[in-house]
């Protein structure tokens, strides 16, 4: 067998794993459940400053991650994590063996350790609990997500001219009062899951996607443009339906107008506000998306972002409870065709539609098996590593605000006196996303129904209930954009995600801010 790490690699190996993954399953003592995943990725980069090359490369890379949930009193999950080499492909039975070894060590030492402490707590120590997981259907599959060109086939000199060109035009905009950094990424990933429990699924996704930052005088921008396709993505197949030549040229253009646009006036009191899709974005990515994901709501994952404004305990939380407008609705869907599209999550679960909040009420959250079985919920497929030798974590993957039905241009029309937000740029957010400040591209002032002047540097800032409770009209216009840098856990794991809505009428108060 070849040792050579490419894509093909999975084909080769993957019987061999499950019937390892099997075999030592069948060795280990008090042992409940082992998994394994093996990831490879092939992809091309290249990076260009002011119409000049920096940085390009080809890469390929392998890793794996093996769990393991053991113990005697109180089970536990253990984790081992590598990289992985043509040395240890060479030798995967030993490698592998071992790796399940470690694993199953350190499940062992933590049950042990939970035990200890369960006693020394007294009372206290019925918060500890054992490690479980709900009931699913094992599946055993092959999934390709499809392309129209393939990643692994573009040679990377094309990568390289997509970028430099971009930077140039981009540099012909403003002259020499600014700087820009631009970059394009192609790459084909995939991952094989094997478990105790028999499941075998082997999965393939692509992904393309360019990044602009430009800089004039004191005015910064930036922007991605990207999805889970072939090259074919920077040629127009994406959420802006912009080759990336024109993307970055229109987002020059853009920073260079607003550099000369005076910075907005901050409002003393909550004025009507109309948001549009791409703002809308970034709002439910961080006021419902990540408090949606089960492991914050628990208080078992609050290392960067805080805690859950849906839930504060068993005995206090919003399910059920209304939480929104009857206007909004939110869910997660991976089925979507955006950057967080997936069949499978990290624990073989087939991803499902989950929806949040349903015409106002809230309902639920993103969960994995163990989290699941807390909360007296059904698996949902929401586990996820940005690479195999990662731990993974309950993620979002195309979470969105649902269309509603009124023109966008009739929503505008009917604002006497207020305010229409174009464009995200940077969140600042409550612990438990329970209020946030969020700035904009570029703020319209709206009289009479018409546009007037427009600023930069504003934001929108208001509770989050408070702001979602005061929608009140919702438009036809949805739209999925990619989220590239979702952060979450230590080590920090930055996941691209999809989000997305359509354009939304509230109120808030709005702050200049310079």
């Amino acid at each position: 067998m070849s040792c050579e790490i490419t894509i093909d690699l999975i084909e080769r190996v993957k019987e061999q794993l499950f019937n390892t993954v099997l075999d030592c399953y069948s060795s280990l003592s008090d042992c409940s459940y082992l998994d394994l995943r093996l990831g490879v990725s092939e992809s091309r980069f290249a990076m260009a400053q002011k119409g000049v090359s920096k940085e390009s490369r080809e890469e390929v890379f392998g890793s794996i991650g093996i769990r393991v949930i053991a113990g005697k009193d109180i089970t536990a999950s253990g984790y081992f994590g590598s990289y992985i080499g043509p040395s240890d492909v060479r030798n995967l039975d030993v490698f592998v063996k071992e790796g399940v070894s470690c694993a199953w060590r350190r499940a062992v030492a933590n049950s042990s350790f939970k035990s200890r402490f369960k006693k020394a707590l007294g009372g206290l120590g019925s918060s500890l609990s054992p490690t479980r997981l709900k009931e699913i259907e094992v599946c055993r599959d092959t999934f390709s997500l499809p392309f129209k060109e393939d990643p692994t086939a573009v040679p990377l000199q094309r990568v390289v001219k997509e970028a430099v060109d971009a930077s140039s035009a981009v540099e012909e905009i403003y002259g020499s009062c600014g700087h820009n950094t631009v970059y394009v990424y192609t790459g084909l990933f995939r991952e094989l899951f094997v478990s105790s429990e028999g499941a075998f699924i082997d999965q393939s996704y692509p992904l393309t996607e360019g990044f602009v930052s430009v800089v004039v005088e004191d005015e910064f921008q930036y922007d991605h443009l990207g999805g889970k396709g072939g090259w074919e993505v920077l040629c127009g197949d994406n959420a802006f339906n912009k080759t990336f030549m024109e993307f970055a040229v229109d987002l020059a253009r853009d920073t260079l107008e607003l550099s000369k646009a005076p910075v907005l006036p901050s409002t003393d009191k909550e004025v009507v506000v109309v948001t549009d899709p791409h703002f809308n974005a970034l709002l439910v990515h961080e006021i419902v998306g990540h408090p949606v994901e089960a492991d914050r709501a628990l208080k078992m994952e609050t290392a960067y972002a805080g805690r859950s404004w849906f839930f504060s305990g068993f005995n206090r939380n919003q399910i059920g409870k209304k939480v929104a407008s009857e206007l909004v609705t939110v869910y997660s869907d991976a089925s979507l065709h955006g950057y967080g599209s997936y069949r499978y999550d990290a624990e073989g679960v087939r991803a499902k539609r989950v929806v949040h909040i349903d015409r106002g009420i809230f309902r639920g959250f993103l969960n994995s098996r163990e989290t699941a079985l807390i909360l007296g919920e059904e698996p949902n497929g929401s586990m996820r590593a940005t690479q195999a030798h990662l731990v993974p974590l309950i993620r979002m993957n195309n979470t969105v605000f649902a269309p509603g039905d009124r023109n966008p241009e009739d929503i505008l029309r009917d604002v006497d006196d207020g305010y229409y937000v174009v464009g995200h740029h940077t969140p600042s957010i409550g612990e438990s996303r329970e209020n946030f400040s969020i700035s904009a591209r570029r703020i319209y002032r709206i009289r009479d129904g018409n546009f007037r002047e427009f600023y930069r540097s504003g934001a929108v800032t208001s509770d989050s209930r408070d702001f979602l409770m005061k929608v009140d009209a919702v438009g036809n216009d949805f739209k999925l954009f990619p989220m590239p840098n979702c952060g979450k856990g230590i080590p920090m794991q930055a996941l691209r995600v999809g989000n997305g809505g359509p354009t939304m009428r509230s109120r808030a108060k709005l702050v200049g801010m310079r």
